[in-house]
């Protein structure tokens, strides 16, 4: 996405597109929250099979979790931060480490208290796990160079996601629509951070075509 030469008018449409869909998605699902911030229609529609299906096995609801705890997750991104430089690419490394982080603070200290939807004891719109892992993946994916690579961290991101948002509804941690507008809140803040720096992400691109040109 950010490879040098890349950038083109119409590949800068599409990301201009996507981030106002996914602030458009973010904000307008507050509108369907009824005044006590409970669970709208659409989410008991949601939990219903979910609840009916798998709360005879809670521990398929805790295993499903597992991918969106920090204890994985900040593994992850230190490894993603580690094979950016080890590649020498050391503007991605630092924005693959910046940018899911600060999209976890806005969400936290902005988003959050904006809508002020508690559940229990705590705010729950958007989902802050959620946040978190689709943060990681969206930013390693449009980091990445390789399209192969971007389509199995995709893949890999639904996959993890779709399980992740079954436990969080099964045990109560979220409602549907937190988690959904979790996945558009943060992948909306990542594509928005990294498109300032697309003139470091072209540093980092030239300097690795360089030095792979120095070894032939």
């Amino acid at each position: 996405m950010f490879g040098p030469g890349q950038d083109t008018s119409l590949e800068g449409i599409w990301r201009l597109v996507a981030i106002i869909v996914g602030a458009a998605v973010t904000a307008a699902i507050p509108w369907t929250f009824p005044p006590d911030g409970g669970p709208t229609a659409f989410d008991r529609a949601l939990a219903a099979p979910i609840h009916s299906t798998l709360d005879a096995r809670p521990g398929v609801y805790q295993a499903l979790v597992i991918p969106s705890n920090a204890y994985i997750l900040l593994p992850l991104l230190a490894l993603a931060a580690a094979w950016f430089g080890y590649r020498g690419q050391w503007w991605r490394a630092a924005l693959m480490v910046v940018v899911p982080e600060l999209a976890v603070g806005l969400n936290t200290w902005l988003l959050k208290p904006l809508w002020d939807r508690h559940l229990h004891d705590y705010l729950a719109y958007p989902s802050g796990h959620t946040v978190h892992l689709v943060a990681i993946a969206t930013a390693f994916i449009v980091l990445i160079e390789s399209i192969r690579t971007k389509i199995r961290a995709f893949a890999a991101a639904v996959v993890a996601q779709l399980g992740v948002a079954v436990g969080m509804v099964g045990l109560d941690y979220h409602l549907p629509t937190d988690v959904i507008g979790g996945v558009a809140a943060a992948a909306t803040m990542v594509l928005a951070l990294c498109w300032p720096a697309r003139a470091l992400l072209d540093i980092d691109a030239r300097q690795t075509l360089g030095t792979a040109q120095e070894r032939w």
